[in-house]
């Protein structure tokens, strides 16, 4: 499994171990100084002057590894580390000298996220270098945030034919089995009978049924966290068909769902003063007779009529339903991600959900724990005039609008219709995917936001047991 090689890289022993040694630019003249004169002829010689994302193999006099320097930088010390676990030599390295908590517990998460791999289709080339646990470094936060973060990875990255509806209903039961939560599920065309058409709309054209999962964890009287993950296991666009590359990545379309199932993995492990409740709408948006079309209208669980003007535009759909839902019950906090809109990526990259929230105070609280957990987010307006981009003549409101322009707020807008406006509620448009790989983060699936959301929660709801 991913979590053992992951969590294996952070060792506990000593014996044997290679220091590691962290420097910088400004610090590498006093650091080679205090190290010795064959370390600093060896510097010289290598000409390695600790520019940030280097490091420096130092081999005894046999030649032998003896000694790495490691380049780090000024800020996200998340990642100065990160490329090690695949590019040093599999052996066994101890930080020297002892850091601060704080660094220490970045360098190991970064360290565990580094030592990554996707091995269900094939194994690893070799084992991670491994870690010896700096010792001041917060070992439980480590670990439940590398599992956490490595096992969304591991839902995004599987193939859709491997990850569908079922699976990922598979996946949130485990989930509830290993916390002794609750989870339930409507499946198939027991959701138009409960009161999910739109869910069943967007899903009833694939030959695996859509569903709705409910897993609900902790005291009924704790605040009540509601967590919203968009689950389109595969997007081929409908009957709005997508290209061939459009549709190459489309099984990360359920990047929102895999992300706050690991969000509520690392909530209930850590024990979080909350009562939790993840609803994730699960489907195929697949081309059949029974597909959506363009033109269509579909009354949503709130009684609104919403006009279909592209069937590619399904993720608003189907979290309507479970927004409404979620909201039903006034919680304290919905927080939902979405890999939403391509507009969101053209403003902002791949890098940076955007976040949109009417509560300016809520805002700058995930906004600040992103920028301490080097996970950052940046905000977008719910700018209120774009809505009637959503008018339609015949219906409440059109799942898309009529141009090009703020696609990623005119979504947003469409998913506030189903919140009102006295709960509490954050929207993330996410790409979930890493284009290239970089230390810690290879190519692939990733879970923005989930370090900077347990963060917040933590800071707002309690600390960690």
């Amino acid at each position: 499994m991913t979590e053992e090689t992951v969590l294996a890289a952070l060792v506990e022993s000593e014996a044997g171990a290679l220091p590691l040694t962290a420097v910088t630019r400004d610090s590498l003249a006093a650091t080679v100084d205090r190290l010795g004169a064959g370390i600093a002829r060896w510097v010289e010689a290598t000409h390695f002057t600790a520019e940030p994302g280097t490091h420096l193999l130092v081999p005894d006099a046999s030649g032998r590894p003896l000694r790495v320097l490691v380049a780090v930088g000024e800020r996200d010390p998340i990642w100065d580390l990160a490329a090690l676990p695949a590019s040093l030599p599999e052996a066994t390295y101890a930080l020297d000298p002892v850091i601060e908590a704080e660094r220490a517990t970045a360098y190991a998460l970064g360290w565990a996220l580094g030592a990554y791999d996707f091995t269900r289709y094939r194994p690893r080339k070799r084992p991670p270098a491994r870690l010896v646990w700096p010792a001041q470094a917060d070992r439980e936060r480590v670990t439940r945030l590398a599992r956490a973060q490595c096992w969304a990875r591991d839902l995004i990255n599987t193939p859709a034919e491997a990850m569908g509806p079922a699976e990922l209903q598979q996946a949130a039961e485990e989930l509830a089995a290993r916390h002794g939560a609750r989870c339930t599920t409507i499946v198939g065309d027991a959701l138009p009978a409960a009161n999910y058409p739109t869910i069943h709309a967007v899903g009833r054209a694939s030959t695996r049924p859509p569903r709705l999962i409910d897993l609900t964890w902790g005291d009924a009287r704790a605040p009540k966290l509601t967590l919203v993950g968009k689950g389109v296991c595969f997007d081929s666009g409908g009957l709005d068909l997508k290209t061939a590359s459009g549709m190459r990545l489309m099984k990360k379309d359920m990047g929102g769902a895999a992300t706050l199932l690991a969000l509520g993995d690392a909530i209930m492990d850590a024990g979080l003063g909350v009562r939790l409740r993840i609803l994730v709408p699960a489907v195929d948006n697949a081309v059949g007779g029974g597909a959506l079309r363009p033109g269509d209208v579909v009354r949503t669980r709130q009684g609104v009529t919403v006009e279909i003007g592209n069937t590619d535009a399904e993720g608003r759909l189907i979290l309507c339903d479970a927004l409404a839902e979620a909201a039903s019950e006034r919680p304290d906090l919905i927080v939902d991600i979405a890999t939403l809109t391509g507009a969101a990526r053209v403003a902002l990259g791949p890098d940076l959900p955007a976040l949109f929230a009417r509560d300016d105070e809520l805002a700058a609280e995930i906004l600040a724990a992103g920028r301490r957990e080097s996970d950052p987010l940046w905000r977008l307006p719910l700018w209120q005039p774009y809505r009637d981009m959503l008018k339609t003549a015949i219906a409440d409101i059109n799942n898309v609008s009529e141009g090009s322009f703020a696609g990623a707020i005119t979504a947003a807008l469409f998913l506030a219709e189903f919140v009102p406006p006295e709960i509490p509620w954050m929207h993330l448009d996410s790409y979930a995917w890493n284009g290239k790989t970089r230390p810690g983060r290879p190519e692939g699936g990733e879970a923005p936001a989930l370090r900077a959301l347990f963060a917040f929660v933590v800071e707002r709801y309690g600390g960690e047991r």
